[in-house]
């Protein structure tokens, strides 16, 4: 059996009228921790958008394998579904929908199961306290009023409680203090802690 998490053969992707990701390869393999480094509009976000579904990028040619299956044309909700997760640069902010309602609405999206109220909210801030965040961000408008940190907080968090089997994070450290960045890489090692290596 394959311990191939993703693969990605010979992609290119453009956005309106120009290239951006030309013959692009890569495997990760469960439980391997890749970092892509590169200047800016190198196509690292472009990466990132291509593999979760944005519908800004086309893929002129090539194919992206999860677990196996081909999933180049998949919405980004199905990879969602299957797994996928991406953690954005500029977290979006959602006025009217607190974090919490969010999250859960997630949650139960991603697993297709019924959230049990109680237990949710009870690994809602057990997890929110390892991230030191304010219990009280719960209940506000997702990002709305954020702070940059406590934006790349909650995307952690996010991340943290849908559990997904591929986490891509886009400068998860981009404008934080060194406060938030130990918070939020001790985030992202609760999160590797949890990964199956094989």
């Amino acid at each position: 059996m394959s311990n191939k998490l993703l693969e990605i053969n010979n992609l290119q992707v453009q956005a309106e009228d120009k290239i951006i990701l030309n013959n692009l390869n890569l495997t990760v393999n469960q439980g391997e921790v890749h970092v892509i480094m590169g200047p800016n509009g190198a196509g690292k976000s472009t990466l990132g958008y291509t593999i979760m579904g944005h519908p800004g990028f086309k893929v002129n040619h090539g194919n992206i394998y999860f677990e196996g299956e081909d999933i180049t044309e998949e919405k980004a909700d199905v990879r969602a579904k299957k797994g996928i997760f991406l953690s954005f640069q500029n977290p979006q902010e959602l006025p009217g929908v607190t974090l919490e309602n969010f999250l859960r609405t997630a949650q139960t999206s991603v697993t297709g199961k019924p959230i049990r109220v109680m237990a949710f909210k009870k690994d809602l801030s057990k997890t929110m306290e390892t991230l030191n965040m304010d219990k009280d961000y719960s209940t506000r408008y997702l990002n709305v009023g954020f702070s940059g940190g406590e934006k790349k907080k909650s995307e952690i968090l996010q991340m943290l409680l849908l559990n997904p089997k591929l986490a891509i994070l886009d400068e998860t450290d981009s404008g934080l203090d060194v406060d938030a960045v130990k918070i939020v890489s001790k985030g992202v090692e609760t999160f590797k802690k949890k990964i199956p290596s094989l």
